[in-house]
């Protein structure tokens, strides 16, 4: 199959020059072995999918990783949660030996977890997600929007998408969940996936959950924080630096693939996209994950938030790139109205900068604020330095 060229490659190289080990997380099938296989083939590449494989490391650790000693690409470790004591001996006694070990996990919760308790200061860490706007083919570009942007999904041109989405929540729930957390019942957390996938790009309100489904709120809480670390949403803070109490405080919910959203909510083809009542959510949530993929894939060190006022005046996305802000507002519309900046005129200063996203034509600006079409923007390349 052919190899899409990831905007994280150069990243990971680098990283490999700097820290004894580096750890790849991101969602199942977002491409992560592809890549370090492709750009790593001098590295030995083990997985734990496999059961013979973890089981020979249980049964002698230290054997197993006199084997595997050096240039070891370690996929899915967060099935082999001692792996992480046993090779922070080893880089602790070959310290300036850098590159060593690459481990991958699809389950940030695992992994950070068992990082943070074993191999803080010794690991680099990035994530890979599904591929972004500049990675998708051109042909294929605006078809992301609701098909998705998972590697072999794009490859194959979106055949049996519908097949593949089924597959990928059952394999998700049978596997992942279980692995995670003891989520009780699985038909309840399933529906909680599908009212997140049609409230996507709203305020995440727990009780209607709790409410909706029968279950407590604190068991709702539980299901986000699972569905979250293992890379199906997204939670988007509100920013509420120097404007205090007038802002609501509770997250935006939105989810990494777009094309999960279409599934769970019945959206098929583009008609049903650019006409039903779920396009302006799933073209938010789309242009928001684009924008959180960009940065992570260049490794930036911006912070994504949404702010929301008391008075409902809202900008949908805030980039702080810390030295200044990137204030977003995202239409689906191909008309341009002066309405439509409003809440980012109301809230920009002089060294920030303003962007009207939208489906028609880059126009002319007003001050800092820019009116482009929404693929103007993703086109940008970000530095990686």
């Amino acid at each position: 199959m052919t190899y899409i060229h990831r905007k994280l490659e150069p990243v990971v190289r680098e990283y490999l020059d700097y820290f004894p080990i580096v750890g790849l997380t991101g969602p199942r099938q977002s491409g992560k072995s592809t890549l370090l296989k492709k750009i790593l083939s001098e590295y030995e590449y083990v997985t734990f999918d496999h059961a013979n494989v973890r089981a020979s490391f249980n049964n002698d650790p230290n054997r197993f990783l006199s084997r595997y000693n050096n240039k070891v690409i370690f996929d899915e470790v967060q099935k082999v949660p001692d792996i992480f004591d046993a090779v922070k001996t080893i880089i602790d006694q070959d310290r300036q030996n850098y590159g060593k070990y690459v481990l991958t996990s699809s389950s940030q919760f695992a992994f950070l977890k068992h990082v943070s308790e074993s191999l803080a200061g010794r690991i680099g860490l990035l994530s890979l997600l599904p591929l972004q706007y500049l990675e998708v083919p051109k042909k294929n570009r605006y078809q992301s929007i609701y098909c998705g942007s998972f590697p072999e999904l794009v490859l194959r041109e979106y055949k049996f998408s519908k097949q593949w989405y089924s597959s990928y929540i059952n394999t998700y729930l049978e596997k992942d969940v279980r692995a995670v957390r003891d989520i009780g019942n699985l038909l309840d957390f399933q529906r909680l996936i599908t009212l997140l996938a049609a409230n996507t790009s709203q305020i995440l309100d727990l009780t209607h959950y709790a409410n909706d489904i029968g279950v407590s709120v604190n068991t709702i809480k539980q299901w986000i924080s699972v569905l979250t670390a293992s890379y199906i949403i997204f939670l988007l803070p509100p920013f509420y630096k120097n404007f205090g109490k007038r802002i609501t405080k509770r997250p935006k919910v939105y989810f990494y693939d777009t094309g999960m959203v279409s599934y769970l909510t019945g959206v098929s083809n583009q008609e049903l996209y650019e006409q039903g009542p779920m396009a302006g959510g799933i073209f938010e949530n789309y242009v928001i994950a684009e924008i959180l993929k960009r940065e992570k894939h260049a490794d930036t060190d911006a912070q994504l938030y949404y702010l929301r006022t008391s008075n409902k005046e809202e900008v949908d996305l805030i980039v702080d790139r810390k030295t200044h802000k990137e204030l977003i507002e995202i239409k689906h519309s191909g008309t341009f109205k002066d309405k439509m900046i409003e809440n980012i005129e109301k809230f920009i200063t002089k060294k920030d900068q303003g962007y009207l996203l939208y489906n028609g034509k880059t126009q002319a600006g007003y001050d800092n604020i820019n009116i482009l079409n929404y693929e103007d923007y993703l086109k940008e390349e970000l530095s990686t330095e």
